[in-house]
């Protein structure tokens, strides 16, 4: 790989891979971080800044995506570039237009170098439909909430390097799952490592992650099919097109319940109210700052949550 490209949010790791590069999606990181951020709106980002300026993570090239998915990005990936990471800003068309779309990978391709093994672009299209396969899984009760988050919030960045995330792949055993009521989690990835955890101790089983599904759903096997399928990146679009799309993946896969988890400082947040008025069942909000393991009071709402529940179902 000739270099490692840092992003600020999702992207198509087709083209990255297919110009020979090696993706590093920034956020994965930032669950993990002990980084206390020498200042702040939004914690996510501020941490991946500096774990870049600080050089905690290397990276040789960046991309920013400057409209759709996180907007707190736009100046926390100023200040990298500033510091003299080349840089590319990255946007997705709000309306969904394909052409907006061809044009945008057009350049972006331009700024890895120009040259491309669609070849690449299969191997990634195959491991994605193998990520989807193991969410499946997941919906029938035949997979953990933990091990399936991973291989799909790493659909992302493929961990880094194809092979990698082959092998992770590969690796993961079927279980049968016990549990008591099945959710589906919207908003960000939780900013707390072990919540998927926690929830499965509590007796949830996620049946939905929305914004890993995102990154494992949308693919192609050529920069057309890329440009026509990542238009409808559900977080990139207005929030009827995003509402339309949860409602029919709560009735497809059988949610019982919606936990909506938030950030301090992120313009998602604002969206929670919409979410509670559109989402017929039962709904519950976690909102985080810093990254933790899950605090002993997120634990307690999410247990009266499920006591709630027996209410209802």
């Amino acid at each position: 790989m000739r270099y490692r490209v840092g992003a600020t949010a999702l992207i198509p790791c087709e083209v990255v891979y297919a110009c020979g590069h090696a993706l590093v999606d920034l956020n994965n990181f930032v669950p993990f971080s002990n980084i206390s951020p020498d200042d702040k709106l939004c914690a996510w980002t501020a941490i991946w800044r500096d774990l870049v300026l600080k050089k905690y993570v290397k990276i040789d090239k960046l991309v920013v995506v400057a409209s759709g998915d996180c907007y707190n990005a736009l100046v926390d990936g100023e200040k990298i570039e500033l510091s003299g990471i080349k840089t590319f800003y990255f946007t997705y068309p709000f309306d969904g237009n394909v052409d907006y779309m061809k044009e945008t990978l057009r350049n972006f391709v331009e700024f890895l170098g120009g040259d491309m093994d669609e070849g690449l672009m299969n191997e990634v299209y195959k491991l994605k439909k193998l990520a989807l396969e193991i969410d499946r899984k997941r919906v029938l009760g035949k997979a953990d909430n933990a091990s399936t988050f991973k291989i799909l919030v790493s659909s992302s960045d493929l961990m880094g390097n194809i092979e990698k995330y082959r092998r992770e792949i590969e690796s993961f055993e079927e279980e049968d799952v016990n549990y008591d009521y099945r959710v589906a989690l919207i908003g960000i990835p939780p900013i707390y490592r072990d919540f998927h955890e926690v929830l499965k101790e509590i007796g949830f089983l996620v049946v939905y992650d929305e914004m890993p599904y995102e990154f494992a759903r949308l693919s192609g096997r050529s920069l057309d099919e890329i440009a026509k399928n990542y238009v409808n990146y559900t977080f990139a679009r207005n929030i009827k097109f995003r509402i339309n799309f949860i409602k029919n993946e709560i009735k497809k896969r059988k949610a019982e319940a919606v936990i909506h988890f938030t950030q301090f400082a992120c313009h998602h947040k604002l969206e929670d109210s919409i979410f509670r008025r559109e989402l017929d069942v039962p709904f519950l909000t976690i909102e985080a700052d810093l990254p933790s393991r899950t605090p002993e009071q997120a634990r307690i709402r999410l247990e009266a949550f499920a006591e709630r529940l027996r209410e209802y179902i």
